[in-house]
């Protein structure tokens, strides 16, 4: 796809940021369109912030859970961008004016202490490059009317990415095991969900070499002191105002986030 389409395409997604109303899908405008040139749409949109003076803080992985990829008719995860003005604090709040149709999932996010470029990273790998994880919320929004989306127009829109919040107590890698920790989501003091580690690709740490190695496709590596949110533990929850959230996993603590009209 030459890069006229890939602007385009990018200006699309634009519009339902500047406007407040989501957009049809990319993959009706451009039906030919591959998952390659949906991650050029991604990394232009994504470059456009940075030079607007946003930050790149990390990464976000998708579609980890095999009912998400049966959904999208795929057999891998896809991956997005985090930047700084997606961070919320702990227990803060987000305006519903600033999304469009939130839903909110807990995951295991990774604090990288070092470096990791694939194409050979493994779990022991992200492990050992692991300052810290820490519990996670992230608030999934989509510039896709009705969420009607296909592989290509997720990815092109920096996977459903909102906002994401961190939270609870560092933990030590090597001293929780990851694939059994518990978690479980609630919605206004209800519990919505649960979950184990395992649900993210059966290990979070298999999430991020996946993501390690899928980058070097593109010779991005996960850099030292970027933050990785590793995927989804449990279904994704609707957010509407009045809403809040919290999560509890075993061993690293609660996050929350609270929405407001």
């Amino acid at each position: 796809m030459d890069e006229e389409k890939i602007k385009r395409l990018a200006d699309h997604l634009a519009e339902a940021e500047r406007s407040g109303l989501a957009v049809e899908p990319i993959t009706k405008i451009e039906p030919e369109i591959s998952v390659e040139d949906a991650y050029r749409v991604q990394l232009l949109t994504v470059g456009r912030k940075v030079n607007a003076d946003d930050v790149i803080t990390g990464k976000k992985i998708g579609l980890t859970s095999l009912a998400m990829q049966t959904l999208l008719g795929v057999d891998q995860p896809d991956y997005g961008h985090l930047l700084d003005s997606m961070a919320v604090e702990n227990h803060g709040h987000i305006s519903c004016k600033k999304v469009l149709q939130p839903k909110v999932e807990a995951e295991i996010a990774f604090f990288l202490k070092r470096d990791l470029k694939g194409p050979r990273v493994t779990a022991l790998d992200v492990m050992l490059a692991t300052e810290y994880v820490v519990p996670a919320l992230e608030v999934v929004d989509s510039r896709i009317a009705d969420w009607k989306i296909k592989l290509e127009d997720t990815v092109a829109d920096n996977a459903s990415s909102g906002f994401y919040v961190l939270g609870g107590r560092p933990g030590k890698p090597d001293q929780i095991d990851l694939v059994m920790a518990g978690m479980v989501l609630y919605k206004n003091g209800e519990v919505m969900n649960t979950g184990v580690g395992a649900a993210a690709l059966g290990n979070p740490a298999v999430c991020v070499a996946w993501l390690a190695n899928k980058l070097a496709e593109f010779d991005i590596p996960l850099k030292a002191g970027e933050v990785i949110l590793s995927g989804a533990l449990s279904a994704a929850i609707a957010a509407e105002p009045g809403d809040s959230f919290r999560a509890r996993i075993a061993h690293l603590g609660e996050v929350g986030i609270r929405f407001t009209s």
